[in-house]
């Protein structure tokens, strides 16, 4: 019985696909977690929108700003706490002498403060820090710029958020004039947590 022979055609589309899925199942990306605060807006959002500009690689990927959990232990060193330690995105860390575009805000006064996400994640929590009396905006962020405490913390315990997920909160008290808002969610099930900076004007 003579052997079938596939026509060489055949043989050379059949290979061609192979190759095709082959390549495709390399270069497919992995689901990860994502995201970004747009209400106060962050500086990422703000590079997106084109609201400013010279932002580099933050300007098309915002929801990317991961950085190592455990802040303020850990995580970002500081005066890259605002890129999250993330070379790539050292742009959100450019004071740009004070003149990144501010949201208007009210000392003590309820805020919903909104996160978008590209891909939610199982979440530790959401912390909101804002920075000391006295902070003018003229140079990167650093712990000490932060008052110790989050003003806000919402605990989700290992679920995931919507994909828009508004964080209803008052903010700070006794405020007044430019500061900067660093909410920092941490995920649950990696070593990861998404940092974003908003400037404000109480």
């Amino acid at each position: 019985m003579r052997p079938i022979r596939m026509p060489k055609r055949a043989g050379v589309a059949a290979l061609g696909l192979g190759l095709v899925a082959g390549i495709t199942l390399v270069s497919a990306p992995t689901a990860s977690s994502h995201g970004y605060t747009d209400t106060p807006i962050s500086r990422q959002k703000l590079c997106a929108n084109r609201t400013v500009s010279d932002c580099g690689a933050i300007q098309w990927e915002p929801q990317s700003v991961e950085g190592f959990k455990g802040f303020p232990a850990a995580g970002p060193a500081d005066g890259k706490i605002c890129s999250g330690g993330l070379s790539q995105f050292s742009e959100l860390d450019d004071p740009r002498g004070g003149a990144w575009p501010t949201t208007k805000v009210a000392s003590g006064q309820s805020y919903a403060f909104r996160w978008q996400f590209t891909a939610n994640h199982s979440t530790t929590d959401f912390k909101y820090y804002v920075t000391k009396n006295g902070w003018t905006g003229t140079k990167a962020l650093t712990r000490a710029d932060l008052e110790p405490q989050p003003f806000l913390t919402v605990a989700y315990n290992g679920a995931r958020p919507a994909m828009t997920t508004v964080h209803q909160g008052a903010m700070p008290s006794g405020k007044t004039g430019r500061h900067l808002i660093l909410a920092v969610w941490t995920v649950n099930d990696t070593p990861m947590a998404f940092y974003a900076c908003s400037d404000v004007q109480f």
